[in-house]
């Protein structure tokens, strides 16, 4: 342990790194003689020391620390009086009649600065002394600190005093009100609702805001009272504050009487300039419903713009969705804007009902072509084989949009064999993405009609019919279709190769003929169709596969030979590592590299012994593969 006198006297030089060395020492050490040091060397013009007197002070806390920080809360230097201020936050709770005795100092800023650490202490010590601030001090700042620390050591014995303070200068009222809705005490929504009557328009909106955060619900009936004679504004505040209490759903349980006067409300809040006003508006008329107000949330809702406001978007839709099916939907959909469109389909989209589906498929000639392919995706959600005809119909149309819409119903949804053959003939739509809509769709659909018509196509002599055919054959039952995947494995076009090689994916390793036919293409001409088969063999779940994986070593493409070293390392072949570490000597870095990667995830004795080699070496790019193969080696070693 450090001598506390030598620390003392090392304090009292004049050199910044020894007093920056002491002072932590002092903190480490606890060393309470070095205080009065320590208090002075905040003063200090070196940052770094006055932040190492900082760290100790703190460190060391207790009523010495207290005393001695205390006379500098006079300071006319800002940054000292500051970094005073923020000590005594740390431990001023370790002297509470030091901090009682500033609350009732002649100079009101030190009561200010009292009140405010006192605001930090967390202890229901300080509720009494701030209470008696805030309700007796002559200055105003001095009140207005109380009541914000009052609030924010949020002790429910303070509620009593802050009520009364409620009479306060606006100021005060302020800090006042914002320490009751953190407080959220039952006892004091009495006191706010009758301050209601006496307040100026702002605090009377601040008021309401804070009953709606205390949330509880004995002040509904109190505000509900207030409404009528409340101007514009604090009405509006009043609706969200009723709302933010009752939750939408709990207002169905008011009267009839006073439901549908607060619907009135509700209507009018929605224009508030405030955007949780209207939120809450919606929120209210969601659940109260009627026509007049899914009209007034739809127009709300196709105002919003909901690439900026996506949440406050969803949010009017939700409550739309609440409502249920109203005319207001279908009149927005036979003749609203183009905003009220796209928001009644929203909100149809996720409305299932025996009318909706129908609702969509009346107004759909009538849409500008702009909105048909919303329709056609909204109806496309929810509904079934009532829209297979209108479905069927959009087959032909020219617009790409629909088009993708009608296939992924029929053939991904419904999986309609009737719509087999006119899906298919889409196979030859010049948007590509069409083209894969309708083969991923008549894979669903299936069946010996699509069959016959696949295995036709796969004697076109386009490459892409074919490559189309081997997919969906494939896709529909290699098994059933191994003549025509024999064929293609032997296709010219080396795209259609490796499609019939995916297509064996799943007879890897589990059937006598699978294998074979896969490790075949290892001869292949084409790079990416030996890639292909590494990349088949490093996903299969058969123990046979291992000597194929060791010859696609040899290959002579370097990014072939690499991949089947990740297959290896990802499959845990020990049997490899002789062969890594003659692939680490390589002349291809970038093997060399993969190679010793894939050393360090398989580890053993023999692997640890060559990456320390290897980390001797000369080329830093092995020297650091090696190295952190070595660490991982090391990490799991020290898990075991």
């Amino acid at each position: 342990m450090v001598d506390c006198k030598d620390l003392c006297q090392r304090l009292g030089g004049d050199d910044p790194d020894v007093l920056r060395d002491a002072a932590y020492e002092a903190g480490e050490d606890g060393c309470v003689a070095a205080v009065p040091l320590l208090a002075g060397l905040l003063c200090s013009h070196n940052l770094g020391v006055q932040e190492a007197a900082d760290r100790a002070l703190r460190k060391i806390g207790g009523k010495e620390v207290v005393a001695a920080v205390k006379p500098l809360l006079r300071s006319d230097d800002a940054p000292i009086r500051n970094a005073s201020m923020d000590i005594l936050r740390a431990v001023g709770a370790q002297d509470f009649p030091t901090l009682i005795e500033l609350l009732h100092d002649a100079d009101p800023d030190i009561r200010i600065f009292a009140s405010d650490i006192l605001g930090s202490t967390d202890s229901r010590l300080a509720v009494a002394p701030l209470c008696e601030a805030l309700l007796k001090d002559h200055e105003v700042n001095v009140r207005y600190q109380a009541a914000v620390s009052l609030g924010e050591l949020a002790f429910v014995d303070a509620a009593a005093c802050l009520g009364k303070a409620l009479g306060d200068e606006e100021w005060v009222q302020f800090a006042v009100i914002e320490a009751l809705a953190k407080i959220r005490d039952a006892a004091s929504v009495g006191a706010l609702v009758k301050a209601l009557d006496k307040s100026s328009d702002l605090v009377a909106s601040m008021i309401v805001d804070a009953l709606g955060e205390i949330g509880n619900i004995k002040a509904v009936t109190m505000l509900l009272k207030r409404m009528d004679a409340s101007p514009e504004v604090l009405r509006n505040k009043i609706v969200k504050a009723v709302v933010r209490i009752l939750g939408g759903k709990a207002l169905t349980l008011l009267s009839p009487t006073e439901r549908e006067r607060f619907r009135t409300y509700l209507l009018a809040a929605l224009s508030d300039d405030e955007d949780e006003v209207q939120d809450a508006a919606v929120s209210g008329l969601g659940s109260v419903g009627g026509e007049e107000a899914a009209a007034a949330v739809l127009g709300h809702a196709a105002h919003i713009d909901k690439d900026r406001h996506p949440e406050r978007y969803e949010h009017a839709v939700a409550a739309l969705r609440d409502m249920g099916l109203t005319e207001a939907l279908g009149e927005a959909l036979r003749h609203g804007g183009e905003g009220r469109r796209l928001a009644a389909l929203d909100v149809l989209a996720g409305l299932p009902c025996p009318q909706c589906a129908g609702l969509i498929m009346a107004a759909f000639p009538d849409l500008p072509p702009a909105i048909r392919p919303v329709a056609a995706k909204a109806l496309a959600a929810i509904a079934g084989e009532e829209a297979t005809a209108f479905f069927l119909d959009l087959l032909g149309d020219d617009d790409e949009e629909l088009l993708l819409e009608a296939v992924s119903f029929l053939g991904d949804k419904l999986r309609l064999p009737e719509a087999g053959e006119a899906i298919f003939a889409l196979l030859g739509h010049p948007s590509d993405a069409v083209k894969e809509a309708a083969l991923e769709a008549c894979v669903a659909i299936g069946g010996e009609g699509l069959d016959a018509r696949f295995r036709e196509l796969f004697g076109s002599e386009e490459p892409m019919d074919r490559l189309m055919a081997v997919y969906a054959l494939g896709k529909m039952g290699v098994r059933d279709h191994m003549d025509v995947i024999r064929e293609a494995l032997g296709d010219e076009v080396p795209d259609i190769r490796k499609i019939a090689l995916e297509a064996l994916a799943d007879m890897c390793g589990h059937e006598e003929e699978g294998l074979p036919l896969i490790v075949g293409g290892l001869s292949d001409e084409n790079r990416d169709v030996r890639l292909a088969v590494v990349e088949l063999l490093g996903g299969c779940d058969s123990d046979k596969v291992y000597p194929y994986l060791e010859q696609a070593l040899s290959d002579p493409d370097d990014w072939v030979r690499i991949r089947a070293v990740e297959a290896l390392g990802h499959r845990g072949e020990r049997e490899a590592v002789t062969r890594l570490l003659e692939l680490a000597g390589e002349d291809s870095k970038l093997v060399a590299l993969k190679a010793v990667e894939t050393l360090g995830e398989l580890g053993g004795p023999e692997v640890f012994e060559a990456l320390l080699q290897l980390a001797s070496g000369d080329d830093p790019e092995l020297v650091a593969a090696a190295e952190a193969g070595l660490a991982r080696l090391r990490d799991e070693q020290g898990e075991r």
